[in-house]
């Protein structure tokens, strides 16, 4: 009773009835045990949901954490550091304490219950889209322009100043200094949005709307809008939107309407900044922009640079130092073009060559008048001292793209091989590593460069300066006719095909229509014409009339409704490409065609095969991605013996292709299709086995076509009774995807999967009576990714 009294009285105190103080006081060993039980479930939980907040992060770029998940997982750290004090002070507590310890541990209990029922949902994502301020673009290494990066960064940060015009002479580091610039503004974030576009020479107010659209991800109907004024109301409020952004105009080469295109007017209001770089002070001065000029190097900065870039070993040489100085300064204090004559002279250490590269710069400049000219002719030394023939016409081609235009490394090499570029190989995987190894050398001759698209994904692109070094060559031997991306509407005037043309590239423009009354183009050495990204619907039969060595004949997402017959007498076309012709139904008879190696009739619409195909026993790359396609005839295929691309999709998904109709095939090195049954798949995978094929990459699956595969070796099972009889699986298979096969109920009991060596990702999907894959994936010793789908 002397215990009890005193502590009565301290309850009433605290406001505590006080039976409920004499439960703290007896049962305190049972509130601890239940204190400890909720923090552990609770410090689990906040675990767990962490873990699934990394790799949600991980995986989905431009993400950020839910702030109610940020803000749960703070309070809850809180929460458990102050369980482990209520913890500390309970343990170190007196017996008199112990009513008081009880409420504590009771109101802690509470507190971390709560937080337990509000815990997010963890099958719920818990991250959304982040505010898109931009992603960091490729660099190069600035050398000397420190003061000018200043002025143009201070002028970003001054309210008064809306609009920033830099300009200076092709070559001068304009484009390099604002990539700078645009990377510092991601970190600094003191806009909400930086937007980057690029303006080619040929500016047309529709096209300069797409790439803003573009860059900020506008989708939906901006694609049908055609009226300007529309699209600049709607990209004007897009802007506006935004916030505070920076937008910078990357080439401009002439002055641009703000108001016509949709961008609203900088003012210290909106906080919203212009930039953009151009050859032209004018241009700067008719926008209203604070001009800032960007001046060669000096021949100091100029020789650093160009020590950085020309390796350690030519630094080294004490005798060579003299000669380098003087080459540096025929470079006019241009970062391009030193940089690209270190990349030329890289690692030659002779002197006499040396000397002699000096001269031969020095004579260049000195044939030329005008500053553009004396770039040029400084670019051509690198191209001139290129020393394979082909690594040059691999370098010329790239100006058949579009100014400016990213360029998929896979695509071109592809182009190459197309163009013969790279041949006399046995095998397509050692002509796409030819082709890589080609691209290194003009990487590391500085004559391309890195890049993103307007995804963000890298690819290549020219210097505008380097194209235009291209063009000059290209104007004369070899004599191209490039066109690219101008919004042209009609094809150029008969007078513009001269007969000594041999490439002609008018991709990606506004051309719907080859006059039916046009003379044939008297092209007689033309061996590539690129029409594709045009809504071309007809070609005239007798288009092609003259161009006997037409060897490359790229229609690509095109409108062409039908191809005329005359295609069928291009006996030297090597490569026919048809990619997207969603409106092409029929193609003429191509047994003539007996030099063709290539054809790509992917996302057309024909419905059966080209009559003739069967004949085309050089074929090395075979496309038949095409929904509307019914049927392949048997014995097709087996005769086209020299395969090493082979992707085909047909329309009846009862219907599949047959092991006897692939396995001959034994050059085969990519293919892409679907079995009739496993029975088939598995005759397929039994001669893979046996046989070592080349096969490098394939995309096998049987039953309902889905697309699938993130890994190049992948097959696919779907709407099937797993337990209808064995699969075979590849022992390389790097990705299994099973969809719809109601009767699996164990991934363990498919046993040939015990034998395959590189699994990499398994993916499940709407298999409703599945059970168990944990016993697979125990038994497997570096277990795939799971994905359920």
């Amino acid at each position: 009773m002397e215990c009890i009294q005193p502590a009565a009285s301290i309850a009433n105190c605290l406001g505590t009835p006080v039976c409920k103080y004499l439960q703290y006081h007896r049962k305190l060993n049972d509130y601890v045990r239940n204190f400890k039980r909720i923090r552990d479930e609770l410090s689990s939980k906040m675990e767990d949901i962490e873990l699934q907040l990394k790799a949600e992060l991980l995986h989905c770029v431009g993400k950020i954490p839910k702030k109610e998940v940020e803000n749960w997982i703070g309070k809850v750290k809180v929460m458990i550091m102050e369980a482990q004090d209520v913890e500390n002070k309970v343990s170190n507590g007196r017996y008199l304490c112990r009513a008081c310890n009880g409420k504590l541990v009771d109101r802690k209990i509470q507190e971390m219950q709560t937080f337990l029922d509000k815990a997010p949902n963890v099958s719920d994502s818990l991250v959304i889209d982040g505010p898109n301020v931009g992603l960091p673009l490729p660099t190069s290494e600035l050398v000397g322009e420190k003061a000018v990066r200043n002025e143009i960064w201070q002028c970003l940060m001054q309210e008064e100043v809306g609009k920033i015009g830099v300009w200076g002479m092709g070559g001068v580091g304009k484009t390099t200094i604002m990539k700078h610039i645009h990377n510092d503004l991601l970190k600094e974030h003191s806009f909400e949005r930086v937007i980057w576009v690029t303006i080619s020479k040929d500016f047309s107010v529709m096209k300069l709307q797409d790439d803003i659209a573009s860059a900020l991800k506008l989708k939906g109907d901006w694609g049908n809008e055609r009226d300007k004024v529309s699209r600049a109301a709607i990209l004007l409020e897009l802007l506006k939107k935004v916030g505070k952004h920076v937008l910078i105009l990357v080439d401009v080469w002439d002055k641009v309407s703000l108001e016509e295109v949709g961008i609203p007017e900088p003012s210290s209001s909106s906080g919203c900044k212009l930039v953009l770089t151009t050859r032209s002070e004018q241009v700067c001065k008719y926008m209203g922009c604070k001009v800032i000029l960007l001046k060669p190097l000096s021949e100091e900065e100029a020789l650093i640079l160009f020590l950085n870039k020309i390796g350690p070993t030519i630094v080294q040489s004490p005798t060579l130092m003299p000669t380098l100085r003087l080459a540096v300064k025929e470079c006019a204090g241009l970062p391009l073009t030193v940089v690209v004559l270190a990349g030329t002279m890289k690692g030659e250490d002779d002197p006499c060559i040396w000397k002699n590269a000096l001269k031969e710069l020095k004579e260049r400049v000195g044939m030329v008048e005008g500053v553009e000219a004396e770039v040029i002719e400084r670019l051509k030394f690198s191209f001139d001292h290129l020393k394979d023939e082909k690594l040059k016409h691999c370098f010329l081609y790239c100006a058949l793209y579009p100014e400016n235009f990213p360029i998929w490394e896979d695509e071109l090499i592809e182009c190459w091989i197309d163009e013969r570029f790279i041949d006399k190989m046995n095998t397509r995987q050692e002509m796409n590593d030819k082709g890589h190894a080609i691209l290194k050398k003009l990487e590391d001759n500085c004559l391309l460069e890195n890049g993103t698209n307007q995804y963000d994904q890298p690819c290549k692109k020219m210097h505008d300066a380097v194209r235009d070094m291209a063009l000059s060559i290209t104007s004369i031997n070899p004599r191209y006719m490039i066109q690219a991306g101008l919004q042209l509407e009609k094809l150029p005037k008969e007078e513009d095909w001269i007969r000594d043309i041999e490439k002609v590239s008018l991709r990606n423009n506004s051309i719907s229509e080859i006059p039916i009354d046009m003379s044939p183009p008297k092209c007689q050495l033309l061996t590539t014409l690129l029409l594709g990204r045009n809504p071309i619907k007809k070609i005239p039969n007798s288009f092609f009339m003259n161009m006997p060595f037409l060897s490359v004949l790229d229609l690509s997402f095109t409108n062409i409704e039908c191809l005329p017959d005359s295609i069928s007498d291009l006996k030297n076309l090597t490569a026919l490409l048809l990619e997207g012709c969603e409106e092409l139904r029929a193609l003429p008879c191509l047994s003539k065609l007996q030099r063709l190696k290539k054809l790509d009739l992917n996302y057309t619409s024909i419905e059966k095969v080209p009559e003739g195909m069967d004949m085309l026993i050089n074929l090395r790359y075979l496309s038949l991605f095409v929904y509307t396609l019914k049927v392949i005839p048997t014995r097709v295929l087996p005769k086209l013996s020299h395969l090493q691309h082979l992707k085909v999709y047909m329309h009846d998904e009862t219907k599949g292709l047959k092991a006897d109709e692939v396995v001959p095939l034994q050059k085969l090195e990519c293919f892409y299709g679907r079995f009739e049954n496993r029975h088939e798949l598995n005759k397929f995978v039994s001669s893979m086995q046996q046989c070592k094929k080349n096969l490098i990459k394939y995309q096998s699956y049987v039953g309902l076509f889905s697309l699938v595969g993130s890994e190049e070796r992948v097959v696919s099972i779907n709407d099937l009774e797993i337990g209808g009889g064995e699969l075979m699986f590849p022992v390389d298979m790097q990705e299994l995807s099973i969809s719809y096969c109601q009767y699996l109920r164990h991934v363990s009991h498919i046993s040939s999967l015990k034998n395959v060596v590189d699994l990499r990702v398994c993916k499940i999907g709407h298999c409703e009576g599945i059970e168990c894959v944990v016993s697979f994936y125990s038994s497997i010793p570096e277990p795939p990714v799971l994905v359920s789908c």
